[in-house]
């Protein structure tokens, strides 16, 4: 490696605001400029350009043994695809089937309720009318009591 020759000058005075410090302006600061180290020679690769009828045209087969996982393809046969298709919608059926039939028992619940509900306000109905007729009764009979 191989560097120029620097020249090392001083630093500058500090520079001030005011306009007597245009001296310090005029001056050129350099600083030293590294040099990057020149690359090892490379023997050529050689031509990249080669006969089509050469037997290194196209891609090389590997001879790769059963148990090699390279060997192993993630590709799938179609009957393998019509296997996995086949599992999922059964899986999907029984998860519909399932949904449907907490459905139909939230909806029976319901009913169940709006039933009971309906049977309570009878109730409720029933229990203040009565309350109301015995009201107006008493009244009756304790204005009745009063009088005689």
């Amino acid at each position: 490696m191989s560097f120029e020759p620097t020249s090392i000058k001083p630093h500058p005075p500090a520079r001030s605001d005011s306009s007597s410090a245009s001296s310090v302006d005029n001056q050129e600061i350099h600083s030293p400029i590294p040099m990057r180290p020149r690359l090892p020679n490379r023997k050529s690769s050689g031509t990249l350009i080669v006969p089509r009828d050469s037997y290194q045209v196209g891609p090389l087969e590997p001879d790769l043994e059963p148990d090699d996982v390279r060997a192993m393809s993630p590709r799938r046969t179609s009957e393998d695809i019509e296997v996995m298709g086949r599992e999922a919608r059964e899986e999907l059926h029984k998860h519909a089937r399932a949904l449907q039939d907490s459905l139909l028992m939230i909806f029976n619940r319901i009913e169940a309720v709006k039933e009971e509900h309906d049977k309570l306000d009878n109730h409720n109905k029933f229990l203040q009318k009565y309350i109301g007729d015995l009201m107006s009764t008493s009244k009756i009979t304790s204005s009745n009591r009063g009088r005689k």
